[in-house]
């Protein structure tokens, strides 16, 4: 029988659950990072449940490198220095590998974490959070499946209602009117004879004319004997999905002068544009692959600013 421990004391937990909203990377140095994608409404042929959009959750132990986010916010929530709350978060990591040697690790809001045979984490997470603040309120619900067999035969009962009643309550001078029509018909079917006739005519000369145009064009046709060769370009548009954030700045003067300030530095620094938040994003550069970005952070942690962080978005 498998043993679940749950750890509700530890206060990490819960300071990366509050980040998932608002950021879609969360690392945990020296553990992994917590990754969102968001994923649209959908619903199960099955059951008739209907989802509301998400965020998507998944970890990546490959992630350890400290970005300074969560360590950051720690701090500034529990007005402490920024080595304290690293130490705090570093005693925590600790722990939790130790507890993932015996037990199913599980984190509050987050998901729960084993080892496989290969001692490589699983990580499932949970379902009972929605991260995706703009769908705040919406929750799964069921919708019985719509019976249309049932509506065709009341449809069907009520036209043939219909039909009966229409039959019973005709007027007597509609009848009349309708024997009218009938005789007006008959006289008129020569003249709409002579009007057939004539636009068959119409028709026929028509197509008399497209023939000779058909003909002028082939006979003005020439072929060129050396076509010029067909040229087919192939061009694959690089997307750059990850990237390294110097700040995020209300006004966008700030994030314009952040911008000028990174590329005297030789950045191939841009502005991303502005988050959910209202805040311009500046990245000092945005890569194709996550190694790339990884290694270039490590460089500006080193080198600029322990604060950068990756963000990993589409734009």
């Amino acid at each position: 029988m498998q043993i679940v421990l749950y750890l509700l004391s530890m206060t990490t937990a819960n300071y990366i659950s509050d980040l998932l909203y608002r950021y879609e990377c969360v690392i945990v140095p020296n553990f992994g990072g917590f990754v969102t994608n968001e994923i649209s409404a959908k619903v199960n042929p099955v059951t008739h449940t209907f989802y509301p959009p998400s965020k998507q959750l998944s970890f990546n132990s490959h992630l350890q490198n400290n970005d300074g986010l969560l360590a950051n916010y720690i701090a500034d929530t529990k007005k402490i220095s920024y080595s304290e709350a690293l130490e705090s978060i570093e005693k925590e990591v600790v722990e939790w590998k130790l507890l993932m040697n015996v037990e199913v690790l599980d984190l509050e809001n987050i998901g729960s974490f084993k080892l496989n045979k290969e001692r490589k984490i699983i990580f499932e997470p949970t379902n009972s959070i929605n991260y995706l603040t703009s769908s705040f309120g919406l929750g799964s619900y069921v919708s019985p499946a719509i019976k249309r067999v049932v509506f065709k035969e009341k449809i069907k009962q009520l036209e043939t209602f219909s039909t009966e009643e229409t039959k019973r309550k005709t007027p007597v001078f509609i009848k009349y009117a309708a024997t009218a029509a009938i005789l007006f018909a008959l006289g008129t079917v020569g003249w709409n004879e002579y009007q057939k006739m004539e636009y068959n005519n119409l028709v026929a000369e028509s197509e008399q004319q497209q023939l000779k145009v058909e003909k002028t064009i082939q006979e003005a046709t020439f072929v060129i004997s050396n076509p010029l060769p067909v040229i087919t370009l192939n061009i694959t548009k690089e997307i750059y999905k990850y990237h390294i954030i110097a700040g995020a700045f209300r006004t966008p003067e700030n994030a314009e002068k952040k911008l000028q300030e990174l590329l005297k530095k030789g950045f191939n620094a841009k502005i991303l544009g502005g988050n959910k938040w209202n805040l311009t994003e500046v990245a000092y550069e945005s890569f194709t692959t996550e190694e790339e970005a990884i290694n270039k952070m490590r460089s500006i942690h080193r080198t600029e600013s322990e604060d950068a962080w990756l963000l990993v978005k589409e734009y």
